[in-house]
């Protein structure tokens, strides 16, 4: 799963997975392009770290941790054009962080992750040649380059399910190797 473009950005729920699974750092480093999440995330929509930070874990250490080691950087609109995309998508969509990612990655090309179904959606009809991966793609990947043990990964994609509160749908590709690994 190789990321097709030079950057790649995070939507909120790929955040808030990739912190429940408590590998956090590794799992940014085992990606080969910068990765990225939007200001509008980073304010509004990653409130949701507090729930986890509360239950005694590093979540928003780990973020604020991989934002001043630059493995994730912060990334505003650009200009007039990227604000008026995001106004509009946000009017469709009904979620500014995942329209504020769409936003930022049409103009400027680069790769999305998110796992909210309705969003994939917009994205493959809004710009069908930008690439598109969620997070089990990307922990997929993390626990293929990185070789991270069977244990560690059924413990990362347990955390995802328990502190994340995720699971993939019922028609997503990776669906039987999450169960696979988890039960």
């Amino acid at each position: 799963m190789p990321v097709k473009c030079s950057h790649l950005i995070l939507d909120a729920c790929c955040v808030l997975n990739f912190s429940a699974s408590g590998s956090f750092l590794p799992i940014l480093k085992a990606l080969s392009a910068q990765v990225v999440v939007t200001q509008v995330v980073r304010e509004r929509e990653l409130l949701s770290l507090r729930r986890l930070t509360d239950t005694n874990h590093d979540d928003k250490n780990m973020f604020e941790a991989a934002i001043a080691e630059g493995l994730l950087l912060v990334e505003d609109f650009a200009n007039d054009r990227e604000e008026e995309t995001f106004v509009n998508y946000a009017s469709e969509l009904g979620d500014d962080g995942e329209s504020a990612t769409c936003a930022i990655a049409v103009h400027r090309e680069w790769a999305i992750a998110t796992d909210d179904r309705k969003a994939i959606s917009f994205f493959q009809r809004e710009a069908p040649h930008l690439q598109i991966l969620s997070s089990l793609e990307i922990i997929k990947h993390w626990a293929e380059v990185s070789t991270v043990s069977s244990a560690e990964l059924r413990s990362a994609l347990s955390n995802i399910r328990t502190r994340g509160r995720y699971a993939p749908h019922r028609n997503h590709p990776l669906l039987s190797w999450w169960q696979d690994l988890i039960e």
